[in-house]
């Protein structure tokens, strides 16, 4: 699904489907910029180029469509990573191919952890937060997986605190999210990324700090 909507796609009539995706779409465009609970449908129409009834013609009420954006959310997410995870190479490499797709993902859609914390956050529990945390102890348990593979394959420690390592892993993955939020600089995380994994396997490694004399 493409983020950018073009003035074409505001005049052009489009099939029932397609025009739900781009209503998604849109609202992750506007989740960039503005908390999620400022958004009104109202914006959302205007932004898409359709009436504000018409908009209710593909969603019966606002609360669908929020969890028809974070079923979006956390299924691409979800496959970005299953992407990574199901690549080839050894442990560390599917390390660094997760580490990297989890933050090209974000990259590319930056209204997308907005949207998800903001749910996270809220006081009761929901069928979409229930899903959401399911899918986080998924996604640790994949990670352990790997560490304790590359632990027993030598390119790691063996005495590795796998459950450390996997809350720096995505607490990396956070810190990135967090700085290209606050200095709107999306287009550097993935290099920034590249940068920052060589780093996190030297921890990971236990590799001595080399101190100048």
């Amino acid at each position: 699904m493409s983020i950018p909507v073009t003035e074409q796609l505001k005049r052009k009539r489009l099939p029932t489907a397609e025009r739900r995706q781009e209503i998604i779409a849109v609202v992750l465009e506007l989740a960039r910029n503005s908390s999620p609970e400022g958004i009104t449908t109202q914006a959302i129409a205007d932004r898409v180029g359709i009436t504000h009834g018409a908009l209710f013609k593909h969603f019966p009420d606002k609360q669908a469509l929020w969890i028809a954006v974070f079923e979006w959310v956390q299924e691409q997410l979800g496959q970005a990573i299953r992407q990574g995870l199901q690549g080839e190479g050894d442990a560390l490499t599917r390390l660094r191919q997760v580490f990297l797709a989890h933050v090209s993902f974000v990259a590319r859609h930056p209204g997308a952890p907005r949207i998800l914390f903001y749910e996270l956050q809220q006081a009761n529990d929901s069928a979409f937060q229930e899903r959401a945390r399911n899918s986080l102890g998924g996604y640790r348990q994949r990670l352990r997986d790997l560490f304790q593979e590359a632990s027993r394959n030598g390119q790691l420690s063996p005495v590795l605190d796998v459950e450390m390592a996997v809350v720096l892993f995505i607490g990396t993955i956070q810190g990135l999210v967090m700085q290209s939020a606050v200095f709107r600089n999306e287009a550097e995380m993935l290099a920034a990324a590249n940068r920052i994994f060589p780093l996190l396997l030297d921890g990971f490694r236990g590799l001595p700090v080399s101190t100048s004399s």
